[in-house]
């Protein structure tokens, strides 16, 4: 969908923003540019809208040479976000939200109509925020209106300047995963500037890590975490990478241990003598449809089945379970709901369906895994590596 062929860009005084950049976006993929300031991935983004011109190569869009496009007609087919969202003060969100339809022709009450559904779609209530003016909201209200307003013509394509950089990281936090969710409805294709490595490998399918003017690096979260192209990404990226990776790997059904299992209404005394036979210390609790209720412990459950005439249940001795996550949830989720819950193992699902569990040991395995499979360019499921580092 967008794609550089040797762009460089060098200013009269000598200076090089940009230096034979070539990459491509795929439609409906999420690029993060990520780098220090003064390397040149906003000057990159913004020589998509023409609002830079290049002094060399070719940017194209959806496989047309912007250079021999109208600046205007083009700016009006590509939504763009910046940091300090530039709402005109004097219009109400509403309007706002419709000034690219109302400049392409639209009707006022058609824009206005389309307008509304996307303040509804970025979590904002027309009814209660469209009458509203920009210094009547806060500053995370100001950003999904942004958002909103460079969704409103449907372009296919986004570009977001530091759009959640100037929010505090509560908020911060909340618009990504908003913007994420967006984005998995919507798929537009988005270029986004950003300085924080952690949002670039958050928000990012691909992460594109700046040098001096070039890309030092273009790959997939994972792969840019776990094995840095050069020293500079990763000086870049961070010691604590492996931490950062947790954000990025994800939980695979190979990841899980299969505990052993009981249900609600099975006789303590059967289930304790199963867990006898096998040496284990507890057993996961299990609704009649096979989702996760709890766990019980091997010896309450043999104590319950003790004396005479004791007809105890599974379900009298469980324990509720509220350490679990999703499938495909990042390992950083899992070890969130460890720690939060002093939890020895998390139970993952696949909806409400019971999967295993992730205990600590594997959650470490699962991102060795991931780091190896990276570096060797292999899948995940095919790396091997030493369990006891150095052995």
């Amino acid at each position: 969908m967008i794609r550089f062929e040797r762009v460089s860009k060098v200013y009269p005084d000598g200076t090089t923003a940009v230096r034979d950049l070539s990459f491509e976006v795929r439609e409906g993929e999420l690029v993060t540019l990520v780098g220090p300031s003064g390397c040149g991935k906003t000057t990159t983004m913004m020589m998509v809208n023409r609002l830079v011109e290049p002094t060399s190569g070719r940017v194209l869009v959806a496989g047309e040479d912007v250079a021999s496009a109208d600046p205007v007609r083009l700016r009006r087919r590509i939504g763009y976000v910046i940091q300090q969202v530039g709402l005109f003060p004097h219009r109400t969100v509403l309007d706002n939200t419709a000034t690219v339809p109302l400049l392409l022709g639209w009707k006022r009450a058609k824009a206005r109509q389309r307008a509304a559904e996307l303040l509804d779609l970025v979590g904002l209530d027309p009814s209660l925020h469209g009458e509203r003016y920009p210094a009547q909201l806060s500053g995370g209200q100001r950003q999904r209106v942004g958002v909103a307003r460079a969704l409103a013509a449907d372009p296919p394509v986004l570009l977001m300047d530091e759009p959640f950089g100037a929010v505090d990281p509560v908020a911060r936090k909340h618009l990504q995963n908003e913007f994420l969710r967006l984005q998995a409805s919507v798929r537009k294709t988005v270029l986004m500037v950003t300085h924080d490595i952690e949002e670039a490998v958050r928000m990012g399918d691909r992460v594109a890590v700046y040098g001096d003017g070039g890309i030092e690096q273009y790959d997939t979260p994972a792969t840019v975490l776990g094995a840095p192209a050069t020293p500079r990404v990763a000086r870049f990226v961070g010691a604590d990478r492996g931490l950062k990776r947790l954000s990025v790997t994800r939980i695979e059904r190979s990841d899980l241990e299969q505990p052993p299992r009981a249900r609600l209404d099975e006789p303590a005394a059967a289930v304790a003598a199963r867990l006898r036979g096998q040496g284990a210390r507890w057993a996961v609790v299990l609704t009649a449809a096979g989702g996760l209720h709890g766990w019980a412990s091997a010896e309450a459950l043999e104590r319950a089945s003790g004396g005479p005439g004791t007809a105890a249940a599974v379900g009298d001795l469980a324990h509720r379970m509220e350490a679990w996550v999703p499938v495909g949830a990042p390992l950083k989720q899992a070890l969130g709901e460890m720690l939060q819950h002093d939890a020895g193992w998390v139970a993952v699902l696949d909806g409400a369906r019971f999967l295993g569990v992730l205990t600590p040991t594997r959650l470490h395995e699962a991102l060795r895994r991931s780091v190896d499979a990276d570096a060797r360019g292999v899948s995940r499921r095919s790396a091997a590596f030493d369990p006891v580092p150095g052995a």
